[in-house]
């Protein structure tokens, strides 16, 4: 919706152009239409940065537990480190 109002104020876009627009956007594929003004210009760039940090948020949320189980799976966790720390050192 961000998008789409954004198109449609911003660039003069209509509604459905304005729809297109954010909707290549959010899928990574860019904007459709050229945009003519610079505030509408602007808009788009931040609307793709924006995009792109919530989608790569999102990911991050969703795939940190897999990762987790991964870390677990192959005994990554602080194992190594601790075993450092319980050996008695010779000098």
């Amino acid at each position: 919706m961000i998008g789409m109002v954004g198109y449609h104020i911003l660039a003069g876009l209509g509604w459905v152009d304005s729809f297109e627009n954010a909707a290549m956007i959010l899928g990574g594929m860019g904007p459709v239409d050229q945009m003519s003004t610079t505030s509408a210009k602007i808009f788009a760039g931040l609307y793709a940065i924006f995009s792109g940090l919530m989608f790569l948020s999102i990911m991050g949320i969703v795939l940190a537990p897999i990762f987790h189980r991964v870390m677990h799976k192959f005994h990554l966790a602080d194992e190594d480190v601790n075993e450092e720390i319980d050996k008695p050192k010779v000098h």
